[in-house]
């Protein structure tokens, strides 16, 4: 198991809990007293972190949200990742693939350059563009094997080339750093991967506000090892739960409420 998957499962047993909150920063769902600048965006994060670093175990920002800030962004994000605690590792979606030598860069802007503990990467081209990710064995890497949005039908789901994925990162798993991300939205089909790949982790979007059954994910998800089977993102839900000025309380009884329905839950799966 790599580096990272261990720190992953201490912080699960830590913090008891299989939540991992998606640091997806967008101006127009802030609430009313968050100032729409750099400094503003800033303190919203941080706050978030800091009002629930000790109910998750990882946090995954969606690099898109700062990018998408310009040059603000990457100073967003750099001071927003600086209230992490170091015990929590930090996933990059970015969804990051390309041919050899641009893989090579991606990889190494988001782990030497940027210090990220894990990324999610795109099976599409293969595995020689993921390639360079897997050499990073201290850190992690999480597959795209079925996404939750609608698009899904389009590739993923006809053939079951979910189950090709699975199956295909299963044997690329020398470095013992590999997981899969599987979509909160069709339980049905994590359990089927969760057949396929009964050893891999899998990262689990799509709980809260894209409408996943979290009891019925839990159960597809979960494995014979709690501190390493799964993980479960929400990022809205949490970082919106409230308007208000009361937005770091919600956010915080949000992280609580999910953790607390995730760990009833595997309490319950022999």
């Amino acid at each position: 198991m790599s580096a990272y998957f261990e720190r992953l499962a201490q912080a699960i047993q830590n913090n008891r809990s299989h939540l991992c909150v998606g640091l997806d920063l967008q101006p127009e769902q802030m609430p009313e007293g968050v100032w729409r600048d750099t400094d503003g965006f800033v303190q919203f994060g941080r706050s978030i972190v800091e009002a629930t670093s000790d109910l998750v175990c990882a946090y995954k920002p969606n690099l898109a949200f700062y990018e998408e800030m310009g040059g603000g962004g990457h100073h967003t994000l750099r001071k927003v990742l600086e209230a992490i605690p170091a015990s929590i590792p930090v996933i990059a979606d970015g969804k990051r693939a390309d041919i050899g030598n641009t893989s090579r860069a991606y990889a190494r802007a988001l782990f030497d350059r940027m210090g990220f503990d894990a990324a999610t990467v795109n099976p599409y081209l293969g595995y020689d563009a993921l390639e360079p990710f897997f050499e990073y064995a201290d850190c992690g890497c999480y597959i795209l094997c079925l996404t939750s949005n609608s698009g899904a039908a389009d590739f993923q789901i006809p053939n079951s080339l979910y189950l090709e994925v699975a199956h295909k990162a299963t044997g690329w798993n020398k470095n013992g750093n590999l997981g899969l991300v599987v979509g909160a939205t069709q339980p049905e089909r994590i359990a089927e991967i969760r057949r396929a790949a009964p050893d891999l982790p899998f990262l689990v979007p799509g709980v809260g506000a894209q409408g996943g059954d979290l009891e019925a994910c839990v159960r597809a998800a979960a494995n014979s090892r709690p501190d390493q089977g799964f993980i479960i993102n929400a990022a809205r839900s949490v970082l919106y739960a409230s308007s208000g000025d009361d937005y770091v309380q919600a956010a915080r009884r949000e992280a609580e409420k999910l953790r607390d329905q995730i760990e009833q839950v595997l309490s319950t799966i022999a």
